[in-house]
């Protein structure tokens, strides 16, 4: 079996509002082969730059787009073609937007070799550590603290038992901050899980700050408090607070998550497949974590393909904590995309068990959305 073509296909919704949304757009990869088998993968990243990584022509030996270097190579070689994607664009490849390139071609592979072989990436991957995973609701905040507390509602409603807000408005003002926690708290009650994402708000002292004052809310864990940059100040509050701090879906090699594990010193490890190098480079970054006594959740807020990859990934490791499960109630696109929808019953993930990634690209969606 050889690959015959890489396509990057950009999908945009019809309306995309300004706030911090990546299911508004979506990169789909798909890689096909000369057996008639083709493979799907996605990146969450600049979605037109990481388009030109892909489809770029070749410049010279270590700056080539990547269909360029991987076009009749057998798909079963998936350790060999990452290797030969990152030395083969490795100056705008080792990290951002080049990286999260060959993140959408892998998954396409372990698609590939997963029907080729009516197998689940995750068996492929040596996984079976679940049947299905915990996950929580992901969820922007209201535009007030009344209007979140009213989400929350909904959300415990529709059987999650964890739910996580994020992004603007928090970071405004110390009042606001407080009391986006307090009313989703309210709106959850006692029983159910509460996370925090920052979105990168504040400084070293005021998330320390921050977190202290979530205490009596009993927050699950706080996310990206602080600019991805800043290893010291992620070492500064995670040793100042009892709170789990999580991070790392700004991070894509492995490198770039050792800096964060070991000089950050933070609690949870999120992966994003779609930006961290694919299966292939995740499981490292997941056996490091596992090294260092740290858990794995997954980060994504796209469509169904991240997802399934998500729950192929974590049922691969022994060291995963829960899953992220995009559920904001404007983000449509992800709806779309596939034929199959991921649906979360009792806050419970099923792993899938069809061959491959278990969902197929929604032909419709892809001529209502592609943008040429």
């Amino acid at each position: 079996m050889k690959i015959t073509d890489v396509e990057a296909i950009y999908l945009r919704a019809d309306h995309v509002r300004e706030q911090c949304d990546s299911g508004q757009d979506a990169l789909v990869v798909r890689v096909s082969t000369d057996a008639g088998i083709t493979g799907i993968g996605e990146v969450d990243s600049n979605p037109f730059a990481a388009k030109g990584a892909i489809e770029g022509p070749f410049s010279h030996t270590v700056a080539s787009g990547l269909k360029e270097l991987i076009l009749g190579e057998d798909p079963f070689e998936t350790a060999k073609i990452w290797n030969k994607m990152y030395t083969g664009n490795i100056y705008g490849g080792r990290r951002g937007v080049g990286f999260h390139a060959i993140s959408g071609i892998d998954m396409a592979l372990w698609d590939i070799k997963g029907k080729a072989l009516g197998l689940p990436v995750w068996k492929l991957l040596g996984g079976g550590f679940h049947e299905s995973l915990r996950c929580y609701a992901s969820s922007l905040w209201g535009p007030t603290p009344a209007d979140t507390h009213d989400l929350a509602r909904r959300y415990v409603d529709r059987g999650f038992g964890a739910v996580k807000f994020g992004w603007d408005p928090m970071g405004r003002d110390e009042a606001t901050d407080i009391a986006l926690v307090r009313e989703a708290r309210a709106g959850l009650g006692k029983d159910a899980e509460l996370l925090v994402d920052a979105g990168l708000a504040w400084d070293a002292k005021t998330a320390i700050r921050r977190a202290r004052s979530f205490e009596e809310y009993r927050i699950f864990w706080l996310e990206e408090p602080l600019i991805p940059d800043d290893y010291e100040g992620y070492r500064r509050l995670s040793e100042a607070v009892d709170t789990r701090i999580a991070a790392g879906e700004e991070e894509s090699s492995r490198a770039s998550f050792l800096d964060l594990m070991d000089r950050g010193k933070i609690d949870v490890v999120q992966i994003d497949l779609t930006r961290a190098g694919g299966f292939t480079e995740a499981l490292k970054i997941a056996s490091l974590a596992q090294d260092r006594g740290l858990s794995v959740a997954n980060h994504g807020f796209t469509t169904y393909i991240n997802v399934a990859a998500a729950l192929h990934f974590l049922n691969s490791i022994p060291n995963t904590l829960i899953v992220e499960f995009v559920a904001e109630e404007q983000t449509t696109l992800r709806d779309f995309v596939t034929m199959q929808r991921v649906e979360a019953r009792d806050g419970q993930l099923p792993v899938p068990q069809e061959p491959g990634l278990g969902v197929d690209l929604n032909e419709e969606a892809l001529e209502r959305f592609a943008v040429r």
